[in-house]
């Protein structure tokens, strides 16, 4: 069967759910992947009470909607980052509390492992998210920057995610770790180097997103490959690189989105430089068999005609894999009827 179109809700949290929901519908969506903000899905009230989960599945249910991956991207970014005033507007005031940096780190864990928990009792299998870093600052070498020093970042990311992986597995859910500059993985190289830090945890894999990798000089294609067994949600959000006025690089020359002089941007998907058509054939190598989840991102173009096009550009893309070979057919013995003679 097709993949679910789905539709993570991260940059529709100023619409109530009850809004979303019909216009995502009406968009041509099979489901929502519910971000933890707004309104559309809180981590403590799903656990203290049985009746916000059962009204957020009706909700879903009355427009035709499925959830199949809950997204704590936020929360997530500030286990292992350096905290500084920016989070303080992304996190929810009870794990920023007094902004102390270690105080909120420990709380976005335990709020990222309740994630899990919520997820388990609202019957999904799936969060994604994001890490944070340590080391994310040096990422440009100088000044010069050793191994250990790196090495250092990658234990901090596993004694910090250890435990929040631990209480994944005892809740039958895969945390998929967005690849994404300022995450402890934002290649391929960094991505492995992840999954030994935490020692190779089976409920550590990947929201896979090829946007981020792509404008990097990354072989996003490869990453599906490389990752078959860790690919756990696959977003799908476009970019192009390579068209600004030679002004800004690949680092982003602290312009904001939408600024013509960019090396990249991201665009509605179908519209940029993406080859979606090698990542639908990769993913169907490796059976990945879960939901195509727009992450509509362009900051030119109005968000309700893109991620119609979106969801329409997904399903018109997606196709099942064939039953057996092409060419099986040739053999006599798999021939119905009677062979000539």
């Amino acid at each position: 069967m097709p993949r679910p179109i789905t539709l993570f809700t991260g940059q529709w949290a100023d619409l109530p759910l009850a809004e979303l929901a019909p216009l995502a519908r009406r968009m041509g969506y099979d489901g929502l992947e519910l971000a933890c903000w707004g309104d559309h899905f809180d981590v403590q009230q799903a656990l203290a009470s049985d009746t916000y989960v059962r009204d957020k599945w009706a909700l879903l249910r009355e427009h035709g909607l499925t959830c199949l991956a809950i997204g704590n991207h936020l929360v997530g970014q500030a286990v292992c980052d350096l905290i500084d005033e920016r989070h303080r507007a992304i996190l929810p005031a009870r794990v920023w509390g007094d902004g102390a940096p270690e105080g909120v780190r420990q709380r976005a864990a335990r709020e990222l492992a309740d994630t899990a928990r919520a997820a388990a009792k609202f019957g999904v299998k799936t969060v994604t998210g994001f890490t944070g870093s340590s080391i994310w600052h040096a990422t440009y070498a100088f000044p010069p920057t050793t191994q250990a020093y790196w090495d250092a970042g990658f234990a901090d990311f596993g004694r910090r995610f250890g435990p929040i992986l631990d209480t994944f597995e005892q809740q039958d859910v895969n945390f998929a770790l967005e690849v994404h500059p300022t995450e402890i993985a934002f290649d391929i190289a960094s991505a492995e180097r992840a999954i030994a830090a935490v020692g190779g945890h089976r409920r550590f894999g990947f929201n896979y997103d090829p946007s981020h990798l792509a404008y990097q000089g990354v072989d996003y294609v490869r990453f599906i490959r490389g990752f078959a067994d860790r690919i756990y949600n696959a977003h799908m959000k476009d970019v192009w690189w390579g068209r600004g006025d030679g002004t800004v690089g690949v680092f982003g020359g602290h312009t904001s989105f939408g600024d013509a002089r960019r090396f990249w941007d991201f665009r509605s998907v179908g519209r940029g430089m993406v080859d979606f058509e090698a990542i639908i054939v990769a993913l169907n190598d490796i059976g990945y068999a879960g939901p195509l989840s727009v992450e509509w991102e362009d900051s030119r173009m109005d968000r309700v005609h893109g991620a119609t096009e979106s969801a329409a550009f997904c399903r018109r893309l997606d196709f099942p894999p064939a039953a057996g070979a092409f060419d099986a057919a040739f053999d006599k013995a798999a021939q119905g009827g009677m062979a000539g003679t």
